[in-house]
């Protein structure tokens, strides 16, 4: 009777993968050399044949716990951030500001906490229309992306937040977004009442003045 197993000899693979200590070295190099987010499949496309990377993050991410860096999770990919505590020391000199208008801030936090959501049902939650800028300004800075189109008459295409909107404010995934509460402490919200708690009227985002502007961050 002819052996089993000499017939059919198990799958190895001719490449036998590195030791884990070295995978965990591999995708620490691609991470500190990324400036945006890697996700674990373009870990497994660059690392050689048999690699875990998904095992070396883990062992990674322990690794780094309580360093000035740590490895962090962002949407589905991975990278190498500063610390949080220690964000002051990355400040420069010279301190850009960036403003948003109360209707892209808006627009923004309606995306964020309501996501995948319909530019109609953005208007009809802040109770005005929302002009093409407002979107076009959050689509160019890479906070908000089209979504899938709603299975609704007209199809009417959707927003989400972005990867670099949650790598941007250290957030994992949409669902780590703060309160209200935390917002205004953070001055990214005022104590004007948010949009669907007050009777608004106009389009605000074509007359919006620049003294009507509030300053969402500072890098």
């Amino acid at each position: 009777m002819t052996d089993e197993a000499e017939t059919n000899p198990p799958n190895d693979s001719l490449f036998e993968a590195p030791p884990m200590g070295e995978q965990e070295r591999m995708v620490e190099a691609i991470l500190f050399a990324s400036a945006e987010p890697i996700s674990t499949r373009e870990l497994t496309a660059r690392m050689p044949h048999g690699s875990d990377p998904a095992e070396a993050l883990v062992h990674l991410r322990k690794r780094y716990e309580g360093r000035g860096v740590h490895v962090v999770k962002v949407d589905d990919a991975w990278a190498i951030r500063t610390a949080g505590d220690l964000g002051f020391l990355m400040q420069k000199e010279t301190v850009e500001t960036r403003k948003l208008s109360r209707a892209a801030i808006e627009t923004l936090a309606i995306v964020s906490y309501h996501q995948p959501v319909t530019r109609a049902e953005i208007e009809e939650i802040r109770g005005v229309s929302v002009s093409r800028g407002t979107v076009d300004q959050l689509i160019e800075l890479e906070w908000i992306r089209f979504g899938r189109r709603r299975m609704t008459p007209g199809r009417p295409v959707t927003y989400v937040v972005t990867q670099h909107f949650l790598d941007h404010f250290g957030l994992e995934n949409a669902r780590d977004l703060p309160g209200l509460k935390e917002l205004r402490a953070a001055g990214l919200l005022d104590n004007r009442p948010l949009p669907g708690n007050e009777a608004l009227s106009g389009d605000d985002d074509e007359d919006e003045s620049p003294e009507g502007q509030n300053e969402l961050f500072e890098d």
